[in-house]
């Protein structure tokens, strides 16, 4: 994988001891990997800022996942261009309801007040590429947000594109610039179906999506408005930059 500084692996296994000396026997290995052990089992711990960190990027992915290196390096090239944004593989969105109440889904979901799907608000960070200056400012949301991600188990990929959205819109001046750009993968795999290991992840849960739009109007009532915008932006290997059916959308 070029460019790649190192690897650091948020060990959430509380009680459960790393496989370090494993791995360390293994080597050399071509860059260090680092476990941080956590003493407690929270969504958040995967968002700290932590010291071994010394790259303007930083590649989250979560232990479910699998992504090419091709993808990988193709979109790291693309964050290099889009540097104050979320860049990652995992679009979403937010629909407002008549009734003035959100609702989260995928890109594709139809908004019933302007027929509009094939546009996002969020790039999910479990497959993403961003600034480091973006841990530290999540860590620097009011505590209502790190209760409500604590409460839920859920939610810490979602308060992140807020907190993203209303950086950009406070310190770079951009009204509509949305917090993520789509990257779309050529290789995306979902490591736990692929192993037949009978782990279900937390994305299973059947309150899951519920959570989302729970936390979706919860954020919007802490910091008192909705920051996200909508793009339909989609970067791929074959075709840069593409727009979702061809159309600007906003």
């Amino acid at each position: 994988m070029p460019h790649l500084q190192r690897i650091i692996i948020v060990w959430n296994n509380v009680g459960e001891q790393t496989p370090l000396k494993l791995w360390n026997s293994l080597g050399p290995h071509p860059v260090p990997v680092v476990f941080k052990e956590q003493s407690s089992n929270r969504m958040r711990n995967r968002l700290q800022p932590f010291p071994e960190i010394d790259t303007d990027a930083v590649l989250m992915l979560d232990d479910d996942t699998l992504v090419s290196v091709p993808d990988i390096s193709f979109a790291f090239t693309v964050w290099k261009q889009f540097p104050d944004q979320i860049v990652g593989f995992v679009p979403r969105k937010h629909v407002s309801t008549p009734g003035g109440v959100y609702s989260y889904g995928s890109f594709e979901l139809q908004d019933p007040e302007t027929a509009g799907g094939d546009k996002y608000s969020m790039v999910l960070i479990g497959a993403a590429f961003f600034h480091r200056r973006y841990l530290q400012l999540f860590q620097d949301q009011p505590q209502e947000v790190h209760a409500l991600v604590d409460e839920t188990q859920n939610c810490d990929d979602i308060a992140t594109n807020f907190a993203v959205a209303l950086y950009l819109k406070k310190s770079i001046g951009s009204i509509n610039k949305p917090s993520g750009v789509f990257v779309k993968p050529v290789d995306l795999r979902n490591l736990e179906k692929d192993a037949s290991s009978g782990y279900h992840g937390m994305w299973h849960r059947p309150e899951h999506l519920l959570q989302r739009s729970y936390c979706l109007n919860k954020l919007a009532q802490i910091y008192g408005s909705m920051p996200l915008c909508f793009s339909n932006l989609m970067v791929s290997q074959f075709g840069f930059p593409s727009y979702a059916n061809h159309k600007s959308r906003g």
